[in-house]
């Protein structure tokens, strides 16, 4: 399966690429948005397109071209303000979805937040995020396409283990980024969780095991 990677440069996203680069399974097109951005993944020997979240339509759709999936990585970072909150995590990814339709792209994962659709969890100083994540979602919902949405915890650095808890709802907890990449890793192809959305976070549990109990 190839995969377009957008938001390939973030955190989750260069950790993502390299998994599916070294998968066996899986080919990775990264999506980044500037020039600077495309000598890592040359490195890697990862085809690359540029396109931004905050173009158009068709350029996000060329980008996609003969690709198998999406995933989207992308976030407009914590230190931006809300207008790039709505043009980047909601606006982006509703132009992606509608990319993914034109061009036939029927997988489409999404990397959310957890508590994005309880509004009672939402704090304020958050609340244009989380708006965005939930809108956003639940444009996905009503696409058609064969959607997986993971809303991890609080996201970390720490090393991955392979061990999560995944459930409809969960009361909050630490994640390592790396172990939301390989989330995304063992969601891309497992029908288990094709049109679900779950929220992530570390546990006891082997990544597939815990998918497979959704």
């Amino acid at each position: 399966m190839k995969v377009l990677v957008v938001g390939a440069n973030g955190q989750i996203g260069r950790q993502f690429v390299q998994m599916l680069d070294k998968s066996g399974t899986h080919t990775p097109k990264a999506m980044v948005r500037r020039q600077d951005q495309v000598s890592f993944f040359n490195a890697l020997g990862v085809e690359t397109a540029l396109a931004s979240l905050e173009g158009s339509i068709d350029e996000i759709a060329e980008a996609m071209a003969g690709c198998d999936a999406v995933v989207f990585t992308a976030g407009s970072g914590g230190e931006t303000g809300a207008d790039k909150t709505l043009l980047v995590d909601l606006d982006g990814a509703a132009k992606t979805i509608e990319a993914a339709q034109r061009t036939g792209v029927s997988r489409f994962l999404m990397v959310s937040a957890i508590y994005a659709d309880r509004r009672e969890n939402w704090v304020d100083e958050m609340a244009p995020y989380y708006v965005a994540k939930h809108h956003a979602d639940n444009i996905l919902r009503a696409s058609g396409l064969t959607y997986t949405i993971i809303r991890p915890g609080l996201l970390t650095n720490s090393r991955g283990t392979g061990r999560i808890t995944a459930s409809e709802q969960l009361d909050g907890g630490p994640i390592p980024r790396e172990d939301v990449a390989a989330v995304l890793l063992h969601s891309l192809s497992n029908e288990h969780v094709y049109n679900k959305a779950f929220e992530v976070i570390s546990g006891d549990d082997p990544i597939e095991e815990a998918l497979n109990r959704l």
